[in-house]
Order: structure tokens, then C-alpha cells, then sequence
């Protein structure tokens, strides 16, 4: 058995031309996942203040500004995740110009906290670092193209580069606009690939896309496992609130665990087949990764509750968990596990374990403990329904 051909030595400038979306053994390389790495200090920002908004019972105005900070996060992430699918050539220049959007997001982690008190200047300021980098590295794509490839280029290099302008009314208008200015802007944002690419499409590479996902998606659960565990620490240390604080980790991790099954239990890269799927499976991870993101928030919030440093009912602190543990089932199987499921018992394991999840909601301090049994129930039932799926076809 031959291995894998080895890639071009790096040379300080190469062309930066699309790369074929046939391209065999495409995998993510040690820069994105460096990328990937430096995002999540600024997701691990905005779970903090989340947490914060919270406890406090600020829950509303806390949902608020982490679904904005995420976009932004997220969506500076996706922009370069589906460029470099494309044209990542891992030249000098390239990695680079990478390097500036890795500091753009750590300027605008360290203006997450201000941005959830309505000081958005830094976080725009990292914002436009990341953009304009992007801008960058579109433009010189279509010096490297032609025809209706170039048009493409220029039309996401421009697009881009409009929309910063279009947030800079962030820091202008009062306060009460603010919420319009980002309802547009986000339109505006993802509009751009959509105009972009209508007349010819980026050639990105489905298995790498869904692996740079899946990889990021790891990481997010990761660092929710991380957040979680360092509360946990912190309230037995603290308040030696063991046996309160047991059930709240063990459930917790039951859904991480689940969440984690659940995501990787299909392969997803047999549904990016079009741009029409792709969009709408690439702009869905929104509320995956966020809610993902937000287990461990949640997970926090109650442990806080148990040791009294938040004043919220018992019900409130388990729907900090149960609420984001739903949505994560839901928009999972919504996006690309139901496209791999036969029969209607199939169908309705992870619907049903996300009405269970919700349920557990009222089950006070022991919701978080419930709510992981039901979705590790619900694991089992997908496996053994499965199982049963493939010796029915076997024995046929």
C-alpha cells in the first residue's frame, strides 16, 4: 500500500489559484487548526459574560449580546474556513495574512466584555482586522483568476469591505438602533456568498469543510467540558457543595457526550453536494455551534445556583442546560441526521429525546441529571435502531 503523495514544498509566493474539488486525501492542515484554537479564547469570552448576564438575571439582555458576539465570531470564522477550502496554497503571504486575522479575533476577544455593556469599539476594531484581511486575501484570488471566477472574487472582496463600513454605524447611532443596524447588517453579511457566487462557485472541498466543522464543533465542546469543569472545581473547593454539585456534572457530561455522538453518528459531507446545501447546512452551524457553546454556559449558571452566587429558581438555573442541549438535538437532526435515517422510529430518537430534554426542565435540581439520561438513552436508541436497520438489510 503506497502513501499519500506529499504537498509542493512551500515556497514564499505561489499563485493562489482554486484548488480542485476532487482533490484526494484533503485534510485540515496544522495552521487552520491553530486558527481554529485562537477563535475559541473569544467563544470562551462571551460564555463567560454570558454566564454573567445570567446569573445576575439579566437573561434576556445576556442572549442578546452573546447571539451577536457569536455571529461576529462565528462568522469571521466560516468567511475564512470556506476561503481556505478553495485556495489555501500555505505559502509565506498566505499564512500571513492568516496570522493578522488570528490577531483581529484576539482584539476582539478582549472587547467581548465591553461589548455586552454597549461599548462595541474594540470588538468592531478586531472585527474590521479579521474583515479587511479576508478582503485582502480575496483580491489577490482574483489577480490569480479570470472570467467569471475573477467577477467572484471582486464581488466577495468588495462585498466584505462595504459591510465593515456598514457596521461602523454600530459606534454611531443611539442605542435603541443598534438592534436595527444588526439585524441588516447580519442580511447584509450573508447576502455576500450568496451574491458572490450566483453566476460561478468557490471550489471548496466538501470532506474538508465538513471536517474543518466537525473539528471546530470538537473543539467548542471541548472547551465547554473545560468551563464546566472548572466551575465544578471552583463550588466544591469554595462551598464543598459535593454532593449538590455531582448530579449537575454528571448530567452535564452525559450531554456533552451525547452532543458529541450525535454530531459525528453521520457523515455529513455526503450532503454538501450543491451550493443551495451547502449554505444552507454552512449558515445553520450558527445555532449549533452557539448552542453548543452555551451547554457549558448553562452548566456554569447552575452550579453557581447551587452555591448561591446566582439568584435564580432552581427551574431557571436547569433550563440554562436544557434549553441550548434541545436546540443543539434539533438543529443536528434538522441539518444532517435526519438525510440518513430510514423509518420513522429513526426519525423521531433525537425530536423526541429534545422534548424529553426540555421536559427535564422541571425537574428542579435533578433536571440537569434527568436530562442526561434521556439523551444518552436516546444514543442507545439510535445505535440499537440502527443495528437493527443493518442486519434486516444484511439478512435480505
Amino acid at each position: 500500500m503506497t502513501s499519500p503523495p506529499s504537498p509542493p514544498p512551500s515556497t514564499p509566493l505561489r499563485p493562489l489559484v482554486s484548488r480542485s474539488r476532487d482533490e484526494a486525501h484533503r485534510a485540515a492542515t496544522p495552521l487552520e487548526l491553530f486558527f481554529d484554537l485562537c477563535f475559541v479564547v473569544a467563544v470562551a469570552q462571551a460564555g463567560v459574560q454570558l454566564v454573567h448576564a445570567v446569573a445576575e438575571g439579566h437573561a434576556g439582555d445576556g442572549i442578546a449580546h452573546y447571539a451577536m458576539v457569536f455571529f461576529a465570531i462565528w462568522w469571521a470564522w466560516m468567511n475564512f474556513t470556506w476561503f481556505a477550502s478553495a485556495y489555501d496554497n500555505d505559502d509565506a503571504l498566505y499564512r500571513v495574512v492568516t496570522f493578522v486575522q488570528i490577531a483581529g479575533v484576539l482584539v476582539l476577544a478582549a472587547g467581548v466584555t465591553r461589548a455586552f455593556e454597549d461599548d462595541f469599539f474594540v470588538m468592531w476594531l478586531g472585527y474590521v482586522v479579521m474583515r479587511l484581511a479576508l478582503a485582502s486575501q480575496w483580491l489577490r484570488a482574483a489577480r490569480g483568476a479570470s472570467g467569471a471566477e475573477r467577477t467572484m472574487a471582486l464581488r466577495y472582496a468588495g462585498g466584505v469591505a462595504l459591510c465593515q463600513v456598514g457596521w461602523t454605524a454600530l459606534l454611531l447611532v443611539p442605542d435603541g438602533a443598534r438592534a436595527w443596524v444588526l439585524l441588516v447588517m447580519v442580511v447584509a453579511e450573508m447576502a455576500v456568498p450568496v451574491l458572490a457566487e450566483r453566476d460561478f462557485s468557490s471550489s471548496w472541498h466538501a470532506h474538508h469543510i465538513a471536517e474543518r466543522y466537525g473539528l471546530f464543533t470538537i473543539i467548542v465542546l471541548g472547551e465547554t467540558i473545560a468551563a464546566a469543569t472548572v466551575a465544578v472545581k471552583t463550588g466544591v473547593e469554595e462551598n464543598d457543595a459535593l454532593d449538590d454539585l455531582l448530579p449537575i456534572a454528571a448530567g452535564g457530561l452525559l450531554l456533552i457526550f451525547a452532543a458529541w455522538w450525535v454530531y459525528f453518528v453521520v457523515p455529513a459531507h455526503r450532503r454538501l453536494l450543491s451550493n443551495r446545501q451547502a449554505f444552507l447546512w454552512g449558515y445553520g452551524h450558527y445555532l449549533i455551534l452557539a448552542s453548543a457553546a452555551a451547554i457549558g454556559a448553562g452548566i456554569e449558571v447552575a452550579v453557581e445556583q447551587v452555591t448561591g452566587k446566582a439568584h435564580l429558581s432552581a427551574t431557571a438555573a436547569a433550563a440554562a442546560v436544557t434549553l441550548p442541549s434541545a436546540l443543539f438535538l434539533l438543529l443536528v437532526w434538522a441539518l444532517h441526521s435526519r438525510y440518513f435515517k430510514a423509518g420513522i422510529a429513526q426519525q423521531l430518537v433525537l425530536p423526541c429525546a429534545a422534548l424529553g430534554i426540555l421536559l427535564c426542565t422541571f425537574a428542579g435540581r435533578w433536571g440537569i441529571f434527568t436530562a442526561g439520561c434521556v439523551a444518552a438513552a436516546a444514543v442507545a436508541t439510535g445505535v440499537t435502531l440502527t443495528a437493527r436497520a443493518e442486519r434486516g438489510t444484511q439478512g435480505g
